[in-house]
């Protein structure tokens, strides 16, 4: 049984920083890529970051670029977010995902595991 499980969300206001953690466990993830995505109230949940696990490669939503750093601790089989400079429409519920095989992917259908969630709210 795989499990993703999330932590790290909560209240901040703009401009501030939270760092999302993500731990995998179940399986071996060194051929897996990782992936956050976000609901916000509404909307469908999109894309946000992801990263090889095995070649350390990453991709961003634009919205994001130069704000938000995905990275991996193969060690803790661990993926974390870290959100700088956060606006109010980065408020939403934040996922993390996993699927099999090398290449990143935008699209949820992708992703055959996903965390349970955790709230991010950014005050303005």
């Amino acid at each position: 049984q795989v499990q993703l499980v999330e932590a790290g969300g909560g209240l901040v206001q703009a401009g501030g920083s939270l760092r999302l953690s993500c731990a995998a466990s179940g399986r071996t993830f060194s051929t897996y890529v990782m992936g956050w995505f976000r609901q916000a109230p509404g909307k469908e949940r999109e894309f946000v970051a992801g990263i090889s696990w095995s070649y350390g490669s990453t991709y961003y939503q634009d919205s994001v670029k130069g704000r938000f750093t995905i990275s991996r601790d193969n060690v803790k089989n661990t993926v974390y977010l870290q959100m700088n400079s956060l606006k109010p429409e980065d408020t939403a519920v934040y996922y993390c995902a996993a699927k099999a095989g090398a290449c990143i992917s935008s699209m949820n259908s992708d992703y055959g595991y996903w965390g349970q969630g955790t709230q991010v709210t950014v005050s303005s």
